[in-house]
């Protein structure tokens, strides 16, 4: 998740921020580079580098991110993050209503989030402004 986070929409319900999750982020960066026209932005994770995907206009648009650390696990999709006053009691209301915790809640991007499965099984992430 970007530090840029919550810059495309500040309205709660809405989506904030964009990242593809997979095992390898160089190819995928690359094939979005030339697809698409983002420009990669590294993300120092320490031993290797995630991606700020830039767009022409020099806002960052997604992230790209390697299927590590914390990452491991999550599904090789694009995830969309939607903003939520109160990631808690989100997540409360996630689990009464059948959905499922993919990744418990962690700061990131200005904020916290945690990423969580519908009942249908469509992954997305909550996020909270910091």
């Amino acid at each position: 998740m970007s530090d840029n986070a919550g810059g495309t929409a500040s309205r709660t319900g809405h989506p904030v921020w964009f990242d593809l999750t997979v095992p390898d982020a160089e190819e995928a960066r690359d094939f979005y580079k030339s697809v698409v026209g983002l420009r990669p932005d590294p993300v120092d994770m320490g031993e290797y580098s995630d991606f700020n995907m830039v767009a022409p206009d020099g806002n960052p648009a997604a992230g790209i991110c390697h299927a590590r650390a914390g990452n491991a696990g999550l599904p090789p999709v694009w995830l969309v993050y939607f903003l939520v006053e109160d990631l808690d009691t989100a997540l409360d209301s996630a689990r009464r209503g059948g959905g499922e915790i993919l990744a418990e809640p962690r700061s990131a991007g200005g904020g916290r989030y945690a990423v969580i499965r519908d009942p249908a099984g469509a992954p997305c992430a909550l996020f909270q402004k910091g």
